[in-house]
């Protein structure tokens, strides 16, 4: 394990301060917003267009980098979401916000692909899994630890934004230093959304559903914490708990779903995430410890929907196809997370808070059902047949980017027939 590990550990790190920038940054609006009197529908507003600016990343990006170079490009894009963070703490402006916002989504779009490319380039066929788990776990660990910082400090103040500074300059250090070859260019993600629908209409359907709801809570489920009365640590912990709740639960659910069909598991996944959501949304909780444990429950159900849905896309999929299929349902659940705080933030405006479950429960419903009414029309692969359970990119919750596909062990048939060709 160390010898697969020590090539690509000075980019790892750089990764684990990129995504504590993120969760930071992430938890910090909200909450900033909240206390200078933003509306749920600005605050949603803030989610679409840093989930807008991302998704366009993934096309455009490459371009960049290609004209630049991998360093030069990494270097260009930190130094903007950088300054995005500062500016974001000195201007306090809704408009201004929300074009930094963009800005700081496409540029975040460019660093992981960057990051992403390079780790799969540095990866052999022996430690891909090994590279593979580790980006999984630096991203959740990044994430809910930057989100964690957030009671260090007011946030009312600059201190959190200057924080949020450091560590992206710090997260530019390791690719800027390093005497490494860059990788080979990054590849255009290819979407096929006919032939994506024709493959699984479930895995379709319910990642796009997916990415409303995580999109609607990943947004304003912090305004919706302040909302309710939690102060700014039981805010933090509470979104965490969220995330690490459905990082435990990927591995009993993953072997549930190998076993029986995977359709089924989506359903009661998805059911259970709707009852939680509703029981917040119609009972509506005031205790801090009733609202963690339902979110918990929440938590637990909705983050393990995605890998669940990929993987019963690519049963259907030759293994060639894995880094196209997987990589044009990334998209699609990039386009979901645009929708959900869109819609989220006007029905929390007109019928509280709280209302945010209402509108992730609608789109669990939504999945549940649809999910058994397709496992009764079509037949499911028999276990000898199906790819095997793996978790995704997208387990924490946190967009990524199509490149990331290429590091899961998985793609190892994709990447042999590109250096074919």
């Amino acid at each position: 394990m160390r010898r697969n590990l020590l090539p690509v550990l000075a980019l790892l790190c750089g990764t684990l301060f990129l995504f504590l920038g993120n969760g930071l940054q992430g938890l910090l609006l909200p909450l900033r917003g909240s206390l200078e009197g933003y509306s749920n529908g600005t605050l949603g507003l803030l989610g679409t267009s840093w989930a807008s600016g991302f998704v366009i990343g993934c096309f455009v990006a490459p371009n960049v980098v290609r004209r630049i170079g991998h360093v030069r490009a990494f270097s260009s894009f930190l130094a903007l979401i950088c300054l995005n963070v500062l500016l974001t703490g000195l201007l306090v402006d809704e408009t201004a916000w929300l074009v930094l916002r963009a800005i700081t989504g496409f540029c975040t779009a460019g660093t992981s692909m960057i990051i992403e490319s390079w780790l799969n380039e540095r990866a052999t066929s022996e430690s891909r899994g090994t590279i593979f788990s580790f980006y999984i776990s630096i991203t959740l660990f990044g994430v809910v630890g930057g989100q964690l910082l957030v009671p260090l400090a007011d946030v009312s103040t600059t201190t959190l934004f200057m924080i949020g500074g450091i560590l992206y300059s710090i997260a530019a250090l390791p690719t800027t230093l390093s005497k490494a070859a860059s990788p080979q260019p990054l590849k255009r993600a290819r979407l096929d959304l006919k032939g994506l629908f024709r493959n699984s209409p479930i895995s379709f359907v319910g990642i796009l559903l997916i990415g409303i709801a995580n999109g609607a809570y990943g947004t304003l489920g912090a305004v919706f914490a302040t909302r309710a009365g939690l102060d700014q640590g039981a805010v933090a912990a509470m979104v965490s708990i969220t995330i690490f709740a459905g990082a435990i639960m990927q591995f009993p659910a993953g072997r549930l779903s190998d076993r029986m069909d995977r359709r089924h598991v989506l359903a009661g996944l998805s059911a259970a995430a709707a009852l939680a959501g509703l029981a917040v949304a119609v009972i509506r909780p005031a205790g801090v410890y009733e609202i963690v444990v339902l979110v918990a429950i929440y938590g637990a159900a909705a983050n393990s929907l995605y890998p669940i849905a990929v993987a019963h896309a690519n049963d259907f999929a030759s293994p060639e196809d894995f880094v196209k299929v997987s990589g044009g349902l990334l998209l699609l659940y990039g386009i979901g997370t645009i929708i959900g705080p869109s819609v989220g933030g006007p029905i929390m405006t007109w019928a509280g808070p709280h209302a945010l479950f209402a509108v992730t429960a609608f789109a669990h419903v939504l999945i549940a059902a649809y999910a058994i009414i397709r496992s009764r029309i079509r037949a499911r692969v028999p276990a000898s047949e199906r790819e095997v359970y793996t978790t995704g990119p997208s387990t924490t919750g946190t967009l990524s980017t199509p490149q990331s596909v290429s590091l899961d062990p998985r793609a190892k048939h994709e990447s042999r027939r590109d250096n074919n060709e």
